[in-house]
């Protein structure tokens, strides 16, 4: 689950690179919110993995 998470992760930020150098103000909306809620799964993915006593990969 955190390696799903860490792949959506740098795809928001993909995505976050094209909008922010003014490619389409859409893509740099959707890029935030992207971003923002993988940043939030990477967070509880974490959270959860470290509460199981797994060591992160």
């Amino acid at each position: 689950m955190l390696g799903w998470a860490l792949i959506f992760l740098i795809l928001a930020l993909v995505a976050a690179y094209f909008g922010f150098v003014g490619v389409a103000g859409v893509s740099m909306a959707i890029a935030k919110i992207l971003f923002v809620i993988f940043l939030i799964l990477l967070v509880v993915s974490a959270i959860a993995g470290a509460v199981r006593g797994r060591p992160p990969v």
